[in-house]
This record gives C-alpha cells, structure tokens and sequence, in this order.
C-alpha cells in the first residue's frame, strides 16, 4: 500500500554527557505492543520524522492491559475509540473512554497510567502529534487551541489529560476506515495521510471562545448534547426504556428530529443503541458471576431468552451460557 512507517516507532533521546559510563536509552513502543501482534498496525506517518504518527488497533484483552507504556514522550495522542472500554489518568485528571469516543492527553516526562478493559474486545485508532508539528501547522490559531494542547506546546505547566470525550459521528467513523484503506496511489499518500492527520487536529485540538461560536458549530454541538441526554436516559432503566416520543419530550425536541440527529451523530438509531446498551450491560452482568442467563436477560428488558440469546450471540459471537469464556477472539487464542 505505499506505506511510510516505522514500526519500531523509535526516536532519540538527547546523548548521556562526555562523562557517562551508559548510553541514553531508546523509546520504543514496540514493546507494549508485543503481545497483542498484529493487534497493533502503524498505517502512516512517523512521531520522530514526519511529526505525527496513525495506528490502528484491534485486540482482544483477556486481561487489564496497560496502554500507558505504548505513549511516546513529549506527544500529544487522539485517541478514536470505536470498541472497548479504557481510560488515561494524570494525578489530577481521569479521561473515561467508552465505545464510540474520542478524547487527548499529553505525555510529558512521566508517564501516564493508562488501562484498558480485560475481556473485552478493543478497536481504535491513534494519531500521535509531537508538538513541533502542532505548532507548525496550526500557528495562529493559538487563542482557539484547547488548553492542555496550547500549554504543550509552549512547554507551560497544565494539565495531561483533557477530562472529557466527545461522541464520534458517523462521518468520523467512516473517515477511520478510510485511513485504514487510502483512497489514494501510493506517490500521494504522505500529502493525503497529512492532511487527514491535521483535519482531525482542528476538529479535536480546537476549543473556540463561546463568543465566536459560529452557527453550525452552535448547532453540532447541541446536537451532540440532546444525543448524550438519550444515551443517558437509555441506561438510567435498560428493562423500561422511555419511547421515541417519550424522549423527545424529555429533551425538548420533535421525536422525529430528534431520531434523525442521533443516527448522523452514531451511525445507527435510537433501537439499536438500546440494543447495544443492553448488550454490554448484559455482559457486564454474566461476567460478575453474580447473574445467570434468564436474570440478566430480565434484568436488560428481555422477556423472551430465545430473543435474547440471539441477539447475545450476534453481538458477542457466543451464546450467553458461555460467555466471556468462549468468545472467537478466545477459541483463536
């Protein structure tokens, strides 16, 4: 595919002094990668060289893994979540990430901690800014920048982690795929992955004073919110979901708007992200051990156990009974 990579993603650090018996050690992010294989698969792009770096990653955890050792220093990293569930700490600040996220975080000299979720299936992608790139590219747009990522990149004390995610709509989930499978020949690559690279910079990286809020941004953004109140609302009772018009009304919107925008915003309706919250929820449960199947197929909202099981399976690839023990990701392994 033309691709421009280094997999060992390895850069230097600056030389020990004249007097030193021992070499500088090297940073590679090999290393955390080792046991998830080809789980882990650079697509563009390196930290050191070009400025920033995409991987993509595809693993099943069988138990807590730690993410944090994968981040290079002094890097700011986007993480898109698409499946699984993790999260990045400093000593003040927590980024949750849930299935359908994205959110930053910054690593300075110290690392992070970092984990991702044991049992659990884990899809994202990654884009690894240096902050010589950051101040290269988006030079002038200083006052716009979120905070952590301006203070990176003037090497000012601030916060690591960016506290919050925001949804990913289906237009940036389909732009993932799209980097997984360039649209482009090999020769135009590094032009087409940079600026793909920096439009997910000023989508993410951006934090426009409210004052100069344009229209459409005002408006994606209180779309994104009436989408969070639904998903919300949805897990406050998995069993006795509110209706469509239920919802609407709760939110202050017409149902029908209402369903259009949470499908541009998700990929997919209302009934299936219920679906999806029940599953998860559903797993959640037969994991503890604390439920069996007909209790926690009640406990989500299903009254039928064939229905159920069958959409268990769909979701999971397994039949309830059997889960987490005898997912695919665990027979391959």
């Amino acid at each position: 595919m033309g691709k421009e990579t280094d997999r060992e993603l390895i850069f230097c650090v600056p030389a020990s002094p004249p007097n030193s018996h021992r070499a500088a050690p090297l940073f590679s992010e090999a290393g955390a990668w080792r046991d998830v294989g080809k789980g882990w698969q650079p697509l563009f792009g390196s930290f050191h060289g070009a400025g920033y770096s995409i991987e993509w990653h595809d693993f099943f955890a069988k138990r807590e893994f730690d993410w944090a050792a994968s981040f290079h220093p002094g890097c700011i990293e986007l993480c898109l979540n698409l499946v699984g569930h993790g999260f990045v700490e400093c000593k003040s600040k927590r980024t949750d990430f849930a299935p359908g996220t994205v959110g930053f975080y910054h690593r300075k000299d110290e690392p992070l901690t970092a984990k991702r979720a044991a049992n659990e299936q884990h899809q994202f992608l990654t884009v690894e800014f240096s902050c010589a790139f950051l101040a290269k590219h988006l030079a002038g747009m200083e006052p716009m920048l979120h905070p952590l990522v301006r203070a990176a990149i003037e090497n000012r004390p601030h916060e690591l982690v960016s506290g919050a995610t925001v949804r990913l709509t289906a237009a940036q989930q389909q732009l993932i795929s799209t980097l997984r499978q360039p649209p482009v020949y090999a020769a135009a690559q590094p032009l087409w992955y940079q600026c793909k690279a920096l439009e997910l910079a000023v989508t993410f990286l951006l934090q426009p004073p409210p004052e100069t809020e344009m229209f459409c941004s005002r408006q994606q953004r209180v779309a994104q919110e009436r989408v969070e109140q639904v998903i919300f609302l949805l897990k406050q009772n998995l069993a006795e979901p509110l209706t469509l018009e239920e919802l609407g009304k709760k939110i202050g919107c017409s149902h029908f708007y209402l369903s259009r925008i949470f499908s541009a915003q998700t990929g997919h309706t209302i009934t299936q992200h219920l679906r999806q919250l029940r599953m998860e929820r559903a797993a959640e449960l037969l994991k503890s051990g604390e439920h069996n199947v007909t209790e926690t197929a009640l406990e989500v909202g299903y009254n039928s156990l064939s229905h159920f099981s069958a959409a268990f399976h769909e979701t999971f690839g397994c039949c309830p009974g059997l889960y987490p023990l005898k997912t695919p990701a665990q027979k391959a392994g």
